[in-house]
């Protein structure tokens, strides 16, 4: 029961004052893995092995240690440690904000607005894009989001005890993006251990984030472009979970994408039914809503359980 207030209370919190992404804390985990980096990176992938427990143990001994030290004072004040380590580690408003936003520009009628506050979230040149091209993009990137920022932390802090799961879901997935060989070849054999176990700590997280999609959507479409266009996309994790919400949304994401220098950037199709407009934003969120409270919903009643059997 504490677990599913502690996680309203972290959300709740969240919506009067937003963690951004480039908070300090983010930004300390992130010089940290950078010189984690320098210091162990010398080619071999059993220094990134090394370097994966060197950042990770540190953080889950303090977060442990701080709520067992809480806890025994008082309850209370553990639980008040936990809904600070959600709200650090979770982050709904970090992408539901700007999602929020593109979708007013683009009921205005700004397109130019909208390329620019997508590019901005992106990190990307998206000047040729155009509405359709923005809609299914943000689309895509809500549905991920939701999953890395919302769903996979609760998973994991209510499978581990006090605020460990959090920390380590979080932690994991930045020094698997900080490490990434994609982004950095020099990175290829020393960032395969951390993106390797992040997938592994993912892959489950990852099926019941689709599965809770296709409950509170389509079920039968969600459930058939999963099994059948999830493997399709560049990255196994989030092909599951775009599959599943397009099928769960009746709306065809992927597909091609016009680059700055007019090039099509060919991408496979996701989804069946409509093509992707405006409207189908705002029943994207609807669907994240959804999803979350069906997940709330359920760790209540298995609270409830565990109460009424004690």
């Amino acid at each position: 029961m504490s677990l599913v207030f502690a996680l309203i209370a972290a959300l709740m919190l969240e919506q009067f004052h937003t963690l951004g992404p480039h908070n300090r804390i983010y930004g300390w985990c992130a010089r940290y893995a950078d010189f984690l980096q320098r210091r162990f990176n010398a080619g071999a992938s059993y220094q990134g092995v090394i370097a994966w427990f060197a950042a990770i143990l540190p953080a889950l001994i303090v977060a442990g240690a701080v709520y067992y030290f809480l806890n025994k004072l008082h309850p209370f004040l553990g639980w008040l440690w936990n809904v600070a380590v959600l709200y650090i580690t979770m982050g709904f408003r970090q992408f539901s904000h700007i999602f929020t936003r593109i979708h007013k520009t683009l009921r205005e009628g700004d397109l130019q607005q909208a390329r620019e506050l997508l590019g901005e979230w992106r990190s990307e040149n998206t000047a040729q894009f155009s509405t359709n091209e923005i809609v299914r993009v943000v689309i895509e990137e809500g549905l991920v989001c939701s999953h890395r920022y919302v769903f996979g932390v609760i998973f994991w802090f209510v499978v581990l005890p006090g605020p460990l799961g959090a920390v380590l879901y979080r932690f994991a997935s930045i020094l698997s993006a900080k490490w990434d060989s994609r982004d950095n070849p020099q990175l290829a054999a020393f960032g395969k251990f951390a993106v390797q176990i992040f997938n592994a700590i993912d892959w489950l997280p990852v099926r019941l984030t689709a599965v809770g999609f296709a409950i509170v959507g389509d079920f039968e479409d969600a459930l058939y472009c999963w099994r059948a266009q999830a493997m399709s996309w560049f990255n196994a994790a989030q092909g599951v979970i775009l599959a599943s919400g397009a099928g769960a949304l009746g709306v065809r994401l992927g597909e091609p994408l016009h680059q700055y220098d007019s090039s099509l950037n060919y991408r496979p199709e996701l989804g069946l039914g409509e093509e992707a407009d405006v409207e189908h934003l705002e029943s994207a969120i609807g669907l994240i809503w959804r999803a979350l409270v069906l997940w709330l919903l359920v760790l209540l009643m298995f609270g409830l359980a565990s109460w009424a059997g004690s």
